[in-house]
C-alpha cells in the first residue's frame, strides 16, 4: 500500500509579501490586558471613541423594522448616492452626479476596487513613506506594487509634483496621496493638489486621493482634489467624521469612463454593501446630525491642542503640526531606535497602547510613534502623566 503523503498547506507567494497590520496586534494585546484587569490608555486605534450618533442608530433600527434586509444594487442605494451628490454640492460647491459615486464596504472596499481596476501585474503606484500600510498590500494582492517615495517634514510628509517627476518609472501608472493623511495628520492645499494632478496627468497616470478624514480639519478648510481635477479618483468613508466605523461603509468617486469596470468588479467582489447600514447613513446628512459631528470635531481639536505641546514638553519632536485627522506622528529618537520594542514596553509595563512607526513604512520608522487622540481628554491626561514619568 502506498503511504499517503503528509498534508502540507500550499500558500500563495503574496502572503509572504503582505505584512501584518501591527496596530491590530497592539489593539488585540491591549484588549487582553484590559480584560485581565489592567488599566490601559488607548492611543493606538484609528477610530473615533464616540458611539455612532443617535439619529443614525435610529435610522438603522427603522430600516430593520421596515424589512430593508435584502441586497441593494452593487453600486449602492440610489438615495444614498444622491445624498452624497448633494453633500459635494453643499460642502465643496461641486456638481458630482450621483452616477459617479459608488458606495463600498468601507474605504477598504474602494481601495480594493481601484487596485483591481488600475493595476496590471507588475504595475506600480507611487505612495508616500510613511503612509497607510494597507494601500500597498491591496496592490500586492492584484500583483501590482506600491512604489514607496520617502517623504519628510520638508514637504509635510506629502508627495509633490517634483517628487512625482523624480520617482516615476516605466512601471508607474499613478500616484496615491491622503489628505488629511494617516499617520501624520497633514493636508494638501488646493495649489499642492493642482501641482500633483498636473505632474501625474503629464505622465499619463491616474491620481487617487484618500479623503477619508475630510470633515476633521482644524486650522483651515480642507479642499477636495475634485475642485482642481474632475477626473481624479476619490476614496472616502463613513467611519471617521461620520463615526460609523463598525457599519463598514465608504464610497468612491470615479470618472465616467471608469464606471462600467468598477460596477462589474463590485458585482463580483461584493454583490452589495450592508443595506441596513446604507439606510442608516442617510441620517448623516440631516442638519441635526451634522451638528453632532461638528461638536465632536471641536472636541478632537481641543484634544490635539492639549496633546501636541504636552508631547513636545516630554521630549518628542513633531516638526509638522497636524491640521487634520486625529493623529500625531512623533519623532521619538531621543528615546529609542526601535519603535516597536518601545511600544511593547509601554504597553506591557505602563498600560499605554501606541502604534510603532514601522507600521507605516521604512523611512526612519524605528524612530517614530503614532499617537491617536481619539480618546477622552481625561485619558489623554493620564497618558501624558505616565509618559512623563517613564520618559521624562
Amino acid at each position: 500500500m502506498t503511504a499517503t503523503p503528509a498534508f502540507r498547506l500550499r500558500l500563495a507567494r503574496r502572503i509572504d509579501d503582505i505584512e501584518p497590520f501591527r496596530v491590530v496586534e497592539v489593539l488585540t494585546r491591549a484588549t487582553e490586558l484590559a480584560a485581565a484587569g489592567r488599566d490601559v490608555v488607548h492611543l493606538a486605534a484609528g477610530a473615533p471613541d464616540f458611539s455612532t450618533a443617535e439619529p443614525i442608530i435610529e435610522a438603522g433600527r427603522a430600516a430593520l423594522a421596515a424589512g430593508h434586509t435584502h441586497y441593494s444594487q452593487a453600486t449602492g442605494l440610489p438615495a444614498l448616492r444622491e445624498a452624497l451628490s448633494r453633500h459635494y454640492a453643499e460642502t465643496y460647491g461641486l456638481d458630482i452626479p450621483a452616477r459617479r459615486i459608488i458606495v463600498t464596504p468601507g474605504a477598504s472596499g474602494a481601495l480594493l476596487l481601484l487596485s483591481a481596476l488600475l493595476l496590471n501585474p507588475g504595475d506600480g503606484m507611487l505612495l508616500t513613506d510613511p503612509g497607510y500600510p494597507c494601500n500597498r498590500h491591496f496592490m500586492r494582492l492584484v500583483e501590482g506594487h506600491g512604489e514607496l517615495v520617502p517623504v519628510d517634514a520638508s514637504t509635510r510628509y506629502q508627495l509633490t509634483g517634483e517628487l512625482v517627476a523624480r520617482h516615476w518609472r516605466d512601471s508607474t501608472v499613478g500616484a496615491m496621496v491622503a489628505s488629511p493623511a494617516n499617520p501624520t495628520g497633514t493636508s494638501l492645499t488646493r495649489e499642492e493638489l493642482a501641482e500633483l494632478s498636473a505632474a501625474v496627468r503629464q505622465r499619463g497616470g491616474q491620481l487617487i486621493v484618500d479623503e477619508i478624514y475630510h470633515g476633521l480639519g482644524y486650522d483651515r478648510p480642507t479642499p477636495s482634489v475634485l475642485e482642481v481635477d474632475d477626473q481624479a479618483f476619490v476614496v472616502n468613508s463613513f467611519s471617521k467624521y461620520f463615526g460609523m466605523t463598525g457599519w463598514r461603509l465608504g464610497w468612491l468617486v470615479a470618472p465616467e469612463e471608469a464606471l462600467p469596470g468598477l460596477e462589474k468588479l463590485a458585482q463580483n467582489l461584493f454583490i452589495s454593501m450592508s443595506t441596513m447600514a446604507q439606510h442608516a447613513a442617510l441620517a448623516c446628512f440631516e442638519p441635526g446630525t451634522r451638528d453632532i459631528f461638528e461638536e465632536r470635531r471641536a472636541i478632537f481639536r481641543q484634544r490635539r491642542d492639549f496633546l501636541l505641546p504636552a508631547l513636545e514638553t516630554i521630549g518628542f519632536k513633531v516638526p509638522c503640526r497636524p491640521d487634520g485627522a486625529f493623529y500625531i506622528y512623533a519623532d521619538a529618537s531621543r528615546f529609542t531606535d526601535d519603535s516597536q520594542a518601545l511600544c511593547w514596553q509601554l504597553l506591557e509595563e505602563h498600560g499605554l497602547a501606541l502604534t510603532p512607526g514601522v507600521d507605516f513604512g521604512h523611512v526612519r520608522a524605528n524612530e517614530h510613534l503614532r499617537f491617536s487622540y481619539a480618546t477622552s481628554m481625561e485619558r489623554l491626561e493620564v497618558a501624558v502623566e505616565r509618559l512623563a514619568r517613564v520618559l521624562g
